[in-house]
């Protein structure tokens, strides 16, 4: 059920990523930073949605933790887009609340698998 919730979260927010890098390419000029936040944005999905066939716990903890770095970045890439004025304080919000429900659900599910190996 976790794993089912976490997986359609990443989606829905790759596909987000995605619409902004079109907007961002397309309306705003801005290629660089938006190419980043798309590749970190979308590998998030893609890492949560390798974890569930991993070969062992450790390697399911694994591909989580590589989608715990790839939202951190991705965190990072709107801070950097807001500051730079790409996108607005709204678009900030938005995508910041997205970005960190990920992360703490991801942080949720790494604690409570490394605590089951390590009992």
């Amino acid at each position: 059920m976790a794993n089912e919730l976490l997986y359609e979260k990443g989606i829905c927010f790759a596909v987000r990523c995605v619409s902004l890098y079109k907007t961002l390419t397309g309306e705003r000029g801005e290629y660089i930073m938006s190419k980043q936040l798309m590749r970190s944005g979308t590998s998030i999905g893609a890492n949560i949605s390798e974890s569930n066939n991993a070969q062992s716990t450790p390697d399911y903890i694994n591909k989580l933790s590589i989608a715990l770095k790839e939202a951190d970045e991705t965190h990072y890439w709107f801070d950097l887009l807001k500051r730079t004025s790409f996108i607005n304080q709204k678009e900030y919000e938005s995508l910041d609340t997205d970005v960190r429900e990920l992360i703490a659900m991801l942080t949720a599910l790494i604690k409570k698998h490394k605590k089951i190996i390590n009992q």
